[in-house]
Formats: structure tokens, sequence, C-alpha cells
């Protein structure tokens, strides 16, 4: 029995061992806790120093209570209180030892770990400072092209400015030619002819006609290419402003240290995962915005290649046709004024004629009526010669003569009496071709005012060759 009690006794202080034990690690681990983002430490104690730390670190430990000493009556050898005592020596060695390796350990732990905490910090602040450089690279890119952009379009806005100037100053020539067509269509007579500048005219309204939709057809790629330039730049501006945000972000991110009072605990934070891209797919779009926007400069500047050249072809096939119009009109005007001045010189020898036929139905008139006088004469003879009686009415030369003469005389105004119906149809053909110059004359005239007065000081002006590529 006092060999049990003994054996008791001695194995006693394990049990304040066990329980000190787990209270040391408890501790560790709050102390590793504690100084986790803290500068690796290093310990400049002695052993001494240690066994303080330790003290310190155990003085709160409680003892588990101890069973009731044995009765002083209780009779325990020498031998058995110097193994006891031997038993107590090598226990506390042995703790000490496990204790001393448990700080060694431990410490080296909270070193390693404190080391890991401030080299994956450092890492992450590294990342952080290329991640911040990647943004400024790429908002620098990002910004050049958006500047470039920019630039492009307002050169396109410029160029949708000038092709709106250019299809309105065609309008004009349109109508002038319209008008033309309209006011030939009042000629008259011969003159409603299908001539060379009626062809030109009609040719110029299609030449116009053709450059306008020419002109919107381009008008509309203009504008397709300013809507594709407008949703390219807004990529690229929405790309800018959210790396504008994530640089401030990151900026933020990147000044946070250890001492900052803005900094607390976000649990289950790194549980969450909110991401969307990766570092390659980041990249690639932005990279993507960037050669978007370059594709569309590229197109924007096909646009206004095709625009100017449209434009500067338009205004040489209208300025052509308007001249070639312009020299149908003033052939047209030289052989209407020949015509006319021909029409004229005939008028005047018409006229003359007359006033010359008109003369000799007068002095027709007048001979035959001058010939009534000796046919009275030459009948009043023979009527008076037929009163000779009997053997007296002889056929002697006179009678004979004078039947000679009133035959004569007869046949003289019978002549002249054909030739004077035969004036007065002549005059009165005269008179009909006098009617009818004088009624070219008119239509001439009237032809004349269409073309020179009317067409020609409508066509007076006509829009400059800038003017019609939209310069002002």
């Amino acid at each position: 029995m006092d060999s049990i009690r003994l054996n008791q006794s001695c194995f006693r202080p394990n049990t304040a061992v066990g329980v000190v034990l787990p209270t040391l690690k408890s501790t560790s681990n709050d102390t590793f806790k504690c100084n986790i983002m803290s500068p690796p430490l290093r310990p400049k104690w002695g052993n001494s120093g240690r066994r303080e730390a330790f003290r310190f670190r155990t003085a709160d430990t409680k003892m588990p209570p101890l069973k009731p000493l044995m009765s002083v009556s209780s009779q325990i050898t020498p031998e058995q209180w110097s193994r006891a005592n031997v038993a107590n020596y090598g226990r506390s060695d042995n703790n000490r030892r496990f204790s001393e390796a448990f700080r060694k350990d431990t410490l080296r732990l909270i070193q390693t770990k404190d080391q890991f905490t401030c080299r994956n910090q450092n890492d992450v602040n590294q990342w952080i400072t290329e991640r911040i450089e990647d943004i400024k690279f790429w908002s620098s890119e990002m910004k050049h092209e958006s500047e470039q952009l920019m630039n492009d379009s307002d050169m396109l806005k410029h160029i949708k400015v000038r092709l709106d100037k250019g299809i309105a100053e065609t309008d004009g020539p349109l109508q002038v030619a319209q008008e033309c067509l309209c006011q030939r269509q009042k000629r008259m007579g011969a003159d409603i002819v299908n001539d060379d500048v009626e062809n030109e005219l009609m040719q110029e309204v299609a030449v116009i006609r053709d450059c306008q939709e020419q002109l919107e057809r381009v008008r509309d790629k203009v504008k397709k290419q300013l809507e594709a330039n407008r949703m390219a730049q807004l990529m690229l501006e929405k790309d800018l402003n959210d790396k504008h945000v994530a640089f401030e972000i990151d900026s933020r991110c990147h000044k946070m240290a250890n001492c900052n009072s803005s900094i607390q605990f976000y649990p289950n934070l790194n549980k969450l995962d909110k991401s969307v891209s990766v570092p390659q797919t980041w990249a690639k779009f932005s990279e993507d915005n960037i050669m978007r926007s370059q594709h569309e400069r590229m197109n924007t500047r096909k646009v206004m290649d095709e625009t100017e050249r449209v434009m500067e072809s338009n205004s040489v096939s209208m300025w052509s046709q308007f001249h070639r119009v312009n020299v149908a009109f003033t052939d047209r005007i030289a052989e209407t004024t020949e015509a006319k001045n021909r029409l004229k010189y005939h008028m005047g020898k018409t006229l003359q004629e007359i006033f010359q036929t008109e003369r000799t139905i007068a002095d027709l008139e007048r001979t035959i009526n001058a010939k009534k006088f000796p046919l009275k004469v030459a009948q009043s003879r023979l009527e008076e010669r037929t009163r000779r009686p009997n053997m007296e009415l002889c056929k002697d030369p006179p009678h004979t003569m004078l039947l000679a003469e009133v035959q004569h005389i007869q046949s003289t105004v019978n002549t002249l009496s054909q030739r004077l119906a035969e004036a007065t149809a002549m005059l009165q053909q005269l008179a009909d071709t006098k009617s009818i110059l004088e009624q070219e004359l008119f239509i001439k005239a009237h032809s004349l005012f269409i073309d020179q007065e009317r067409c020609m000081g409508l066509r007076k002006t006509f829009p400059s060759s800038p003017r019609l590529v939209g310069y002002t």
C-alpha cells in the first residue's frame, strides 16, 4: 500500500504538466495570431529571460488540486524519499527540456510565419505595382487611340457637312435644267424640235440626279461609319473609366500598410470570387477595343477617300455637262439668229417684190384702161362706116385696117387682162409668203427669247467647283 501511495504521489505532477502544456499551446497560437502581421521577431534574451517569459506565460495557469498528504504517521524510508526526489527532479528536467524545445520551435514558427507574411505582403505589393503599371500602359494606349479616333471622327463629321452642302448645291443646277426644259416646251411651230440643246439638257438632268444619288449613298456610308466610330469611342471611354477606377482602387491598396487605421477584418471575403476575367482576357479586352478602334479608323480613312473622290468626280461631271449644254445653247442661238436674219432678208425681198408687183398691176390696169379709148375710136369708126349707102359699103383698106385695129386692141386687152390676173395671183402668193415669213420671224424671235433671255439668263450662274465639293 505504501508503494502504491508513493507511486501516486510521484505521478501527481504529471497531471499539472499535462494541464500546462495545452495552455502553453493555446497561448502560443494566440501569440502567433496576434503577431502574424508583425515583422519577424528576433529574441535578444538568454536562458534566464526565456524562463521569465515562460513563467509569465504560465503565471495564470491553474495547478490541479493536490491530494491530501499522507498523515504524519505514514512511515517513508529515506531510500523512498530519495527516490521520490530523484523522480521529481527527472520529471522537472524532462518538462523543462520539452518546454524549452517547444518554445524554440514556436519561436521559429513565429519567425517563419512572420517572414512568410512579410514576403507575401511584399509580393502582393509588387504585383499591385505591376498591375498599376499595366493599367497605366493600357490607359495610355487607349487614351491615345481615343484621341486619334476622335480626330478622325471630327474629320468625318466635317466631310459629312461638306456632303450636305454639296448635295444642297446640286439642287440649284437641277432646277435650272428642269426650268430650261419647261421653258423650251413653250416653243412654237417648226421650232418644237428635239435638237442638241434638248438632248444635252436631258443629259444634264440625268447627270445631276446620278451625282445626287452617289452623294446620298456616300452620305449613308458616312453616317454608318460615324455610328461605328461612336460605338468604338464609347467602348474605349468605358474601358478608360473602368481602368481609372481600378487605378484609384489599386493605388489605395498599394498605400495600405499594417499601421493604417482604415484596415479592418472582412471575414469569409476570400471565399467569394467575383472575378469576371483573368489577366489574359483582361488584356485581350483592351487590345480588342484598340483593334476595333484602329479598324474603324482605317474604314474612316477609306470612306473619307471615297467621299473626296466622288465629290471631285461629280464636280467635274457637272461642270463638263454644264459647258456642253451652254455650247449647245450657243450653237442653237446662232443657228436661230442666222435663220431669223435670213427670214428678214427674204421678208425684205418679198416686200420689195410685192411693191413691184403692185406697181405692175397698177400699170396693167392703167394700160388696160388706156386701151379702151382707141378701141372705142376704132369700133366707133367701124360702126359709123357701116352707115355708108349701097355700093359705098366697100371693104376697102380703111375698113380692113379698122378691123385689124379692133382685133389687135381686143387681143392686147385680153393679154393684159390675163397678165393682170396672173399678177394679182402672184401678189396673193407674195402676200401669203409674207404672212408665213412674218409668222416664222415671230417664232424665231420667240425661240430666241426663250433660249437667249430666259434659259441663258437662268444659266448665268453655276456653283463653282469648291462649292460643289462642300467648301464655301
